[in-house]
This record gives structure tokens, C-alpha cells and sequence, in this order.
């Protein structure tokens, strides 16, 4: 009896990705937006100057930043170096495209989800689908959970809590692991509301003063997001150092 060998094709190794500091994770977020809502031809590829007022915008941004053309062109660089974004000849200014297509995904809404959280970080499935339709019809959740299905298996998305909790959210794949580890710690925190003041003790603090308090915590929470943007940066400095010099 002739003995029958079997082969097995090994699991395919899941993919890993380079983690992206948040600067460079604008810029991207940035070129795919305009690449898929610019109005005109002379839109796309962004201009440097086009691509700094893009990534300042105050709408669809969160953080909301305040950058030079001089920091947008750091990333910029580092961009071009991880073959995620293309430098454009030929004309009297330099233009800059993505070449997310060819790196993450083929997919218009699939690449649509991703630059709506590379723009605006974590989200519910709710916030994504409204934000992400902009760019890319997608009408239901039921049509972003088959959008995103592909992109959870590949690890381009990930969930920062439990995905059949209420309000769960979710995030892109390329933040460093200890921000992200960060970012779960944060969203798995309970939202617990306040116990109500007690009748006798409560008391209404005056408009002018009200609106005092909350521009002092405008400014504050203005700040602490400008401080996490330069740690993050600072943290994919010190990771870049790291690898040039082998540690």
C-alpha cells in the first residue's frame, strides 16, 4: 500500500506595521482626504504650502495644530523614505501625493475609514461611518463593518475596547505600543457621572466667571494635546535613532 503523504500550506504570518509618529500620520490623513474630496484638477497632489494649511485645518482634525511649513516637512521626509508618499516633478512647484493604495489597501472606503482615523484618532463605529461617507459612500454600519472586516483581519484597525460594548471604539494600527496601550487604558476607564450637589451647598457660579473657568480649560486641554503630539514625536525620534544605530 503506497503511503500517502499530505502537504500543508502554512498560515500565512500576520502583518505587522511600521508604527507611524502622529505628525506623519497628519500628513497621510491629509493627502488622502484632499486626494478624495479636492474639486479640481490643481487640487491634487498637494503643493507644501497646501498640504501645512491642510494639515492646520480645524475641521475634521483632532488634535487641531499650529504647524510651520518647516515641521510638515520633517514627515514629509520621513514619508518618502517609507515609500508612503511620492514627490512630484515637472511643474513650478513641488507637489506631494500617497501611495497608501499601493501600501495598505486598493479599497476606496476601506482607505477612506483609514484616513479619517489617522485625522481624528479613536472613534465609535457611529463617528467613523458619518465622517469616513464624506469621502466614500457608506450608508449603513452594517456596510462599515463589512468595509472594516478586511482591514480588523489585516490589523490596519484595531478595537481599544471590547467590540460589543456600548460606545466601543476603535482606532488605526500604527500607533507605538505604549501609546496605544495608553489609549486602551483610557477608553476601557468607566464614565461615571457625578453625584448631584447637595440642594443646601450648591452654588451657580456667576457668567462672567463661568466663561472664565471654561477658557482656562479650553487652554488647558488645548495644551495637553499639544504636549502628547510632542512626545509622540519625540518618542518616533528616539525609535528612529535607535534602529540607525542598531539598538
Amino acid at each position: 500500500m503506497d503511503e500517502q503523504t499530505t502537504s500543508h500550506t502554512p498560515a500565512p504570518k500576520p502583518e505587522v506595521w511600521e508604527p507611524l509618529p502622529p505628525l506623519e500620520r497628519r500628513v497621510l490623513g491629509v493627502l488622502i482626504e484632499k486626494q478624495k474630496t479636492g474639486k479640481s484638477a490643481d487640487a491634487y497632489p498637494l503643493s507644501l504650502n497646501s498640504l501645512t494649511t491642510g494639515c492646520n485645518q480645524k475641521s475634521n482634525r483632532d488634535p487641531v495644530l499650529d504647524l510651520s511649513e518647516f515641521e510638515v516637512e520633517e514627515p514629509l521626509t520621513a514619508l518618502q523614505k517609507k515609500r508612503l508618499v511620492t514627490r512630484v516633478t515637472g511643474s513650478r512647484v513641488e507637489r506631494f501625493r500617497h501611495e497608501c493604495y499601493e501600501a495598505w489597501t486598493r479599497n476606496g472606503p476601506q482607505l477612506a475609514v483609514l484616513a479619517e482615523l489617522l485625522l481624528r484618532g479613536p472613534q465609535t463605529k457611529g463617528e467613523l461611518r458619518a465622517r469616513a461617507a464624506r469621502m466614500d459612500p457608506i450608508d449603513t454600519l452594517e456596510q462599515l463593518d463589512e468595509v472594516m472586516k478586511p482591514l480588523f483581519e489585516r490589523k490596519l484597525v484595531v478595537w481599544l475596547t471590547e467590540p460589543d460594548r456600548r460606545g466601543s471604539t476603535l482606532s488605526h494600527g500604527f500607533h507605538m505600543s505604549a501609546e496605544l496601550a495608553a489609549l486602551r487604558g483610557r477608553a476601557a476607564m468607566p464614565t461615571e457621572a457625578p453625584p448631584p450637589p447637595r440642594a443646601e451647598t450648591a452654588v451657580s457660579p456667576s457668567p462672567d466667571r463661568l466663561a472664565a473657568l471654561e477658557l482656562r480649560l479650553t487652554e488647558a486641554l488645548d495644551e495637553i494635546v499639544r504636549l502628547k503630539v510632542a512626545v509622540a514625536a519625540l518618542e518616533g525620534q528616539i525609535t528612529d535613532l535607535r534602529k540607525q544605530l542598531g539598538g
